[in-house]
């Protein structure tokens, strides 16, 4: 089977926009559930619909993969599963380490979604010396002074960092020497890399705090309309100010001429 560090992705060779790229996974995913589901088709509305962008931009999206859909028919789901898939490059065995085996780090060394996606996880990587032999989803833990020899030995070329913030930049300097060059970080921290390496940023901080401010305006926005219905100003008539509510506190449905 091939391997991650043999066959790269054709996506920037053929052109394909990052925005576009960024959303092939969302497809993916659902026609991976229509697939589960045996539907045999698809159309442009009910799959973007699933995937939660409009069918124009979907329809943009699947022009660069050189695949249109049948006028009547729609999408041939397998079929889309297997292009998307294959420029996703996930028709092949990617091995991958995760580096810093706390909570977070065995959380995502316990997810079971890596193996269908073809991901396969080479190596759980700590540099706690009480961790190394320790089995984490049945892998035992390897101390973080073996990390390039693991990398080597695996053919590696996408690391996860899930250490604290102050030890994420020496183990991604350390892995961009090692041969990686795809780097997923969970640490609380920008890392600097040289070009051609590829770094995906994951804080789930960060995205609380953006719905921290939604939320935030959402109860200023209901407040404001709360605060505009109470006072509401009063409608004059003939020179003399008319109360808008009824004698119960509701506006009468005929005002008096």
């Amino acid at each position: 089977m091939a391997t991650g560090r043999t066959h790269r992705p054709a996506t920037r060779s053929r052109g394909i926009p990052e925005a576009t790229v960024a959303r092939l996974p969302l497809y993916l995913r659902a026609l991976t559930g229509l697939s589960e589901r045996s539907v045999p088709t698809v159309s442009s509305e009910e799959l973007a619909a699933a995937a939660g962008v409009n069918s124009a931009k979907l329809r943009k999206d699947f022009s660069y993969l050189g695949s249109y859909g049948t006028r009547g028919v729609g999408y041939d789901v397998e079929y889309l599963v297997y292009q998307i898939s294959r420029e996703l490059g996930l028709t092949q065995d990617w091995p991958v380490v995760i580096v810093g085996i706390g909570n977070l780090g065995a959380a995502l060394a316990n997810y079971g979604g890596f193996a269908s996606r073809g991901f396969r996880v080479a190596a759980l990587i700590d540099a706690d010396p009480a961790m190394a032999g320790k089995p984490v989803a049945g892998i035992p833990v390897r101390h973080s002074d073996d990390l390039e020899k693991i990398i080597s030995e695996n053919g590696v070329s996408i690391g996860v960092i899930a250490t604290p913030a102050g030890a994420a930049q020496p183990v991604c300097d350390r892995l961009v020497a090692a041969g990686v060059t795809s780097i997923l970080n969970f640490a609380p921290t920008v890392l600097s890399v040289p070009e051609g390496v590829d770094v995906r940023k994951v804080d789930l901080s960060i995205e609380l705090q953006i719905l921290a401010f939604h939320e935030q305006r959402k109860a200023g926005e209901d407040a404001a309309a709360a605060e505009a219905a109470d006072v509401a100003p009063p409608v004059v008539r003939g020179g003399a100010a008319v109360d808008r509510k009824g004698p119960d506190g509701d506006m009468p449905a005929v005002m008096p001429a």
